[in-house]
């Protein structure tokens, strides 16, 4: 049996971008999480070891959003593979990264990347 698990609209301060000044005070960013989960027993017997804990892919995309990049795309890279090498339920993802009031020169709301796998 499949389920989709979303994490939607987790908000962080992080340190990506290509300006010098981004990687010290920082950007706000959101973060969407897409997981289509093979669950079979986790949702049968009700037990959460066999399924995909949202309290820890919470806490993975946290620990990758602390670590710089200059693109959008390397931090959604990042926090994909690192949701893949955690749990072996995963049978496909969409991760979407969002940089909110980017430094365009002009007002925008945010820019997004979304990794699809």
């Amino acid at each position: 049996m499949r389920v989709t698990i979303e994490l939607e609209g987790a908000e962080f301060r992080a340190p990506h971008g290509c300006y010098d000044l981004e990687k010290v005070v920082g950007n706000r960013f959101l973060v969407d999480v897409l997981l289509v989960v093979e669950i079979g027993e986790a949702a049968e017997k009700d037990e959460l070891l066999k399924s995909v804990n949202y309290l820890t892919v919470y806490e993975l995309v946290q620990d990758e959003m602390q670590h710089p990049s200059d693109t959008l795309e390397n931090v959604s890279w990042r926090i994909q593979e690192r949701l893949y090498n955690t749990f072996n339920q995963i049978v496909s993802s969409k991760i979407k990264v969002s940089k909110l009031a980017p430094p365009l020169g002009g007002k925008v709301e945010k820019v997004s990347v979304t990794l699809t796998k």
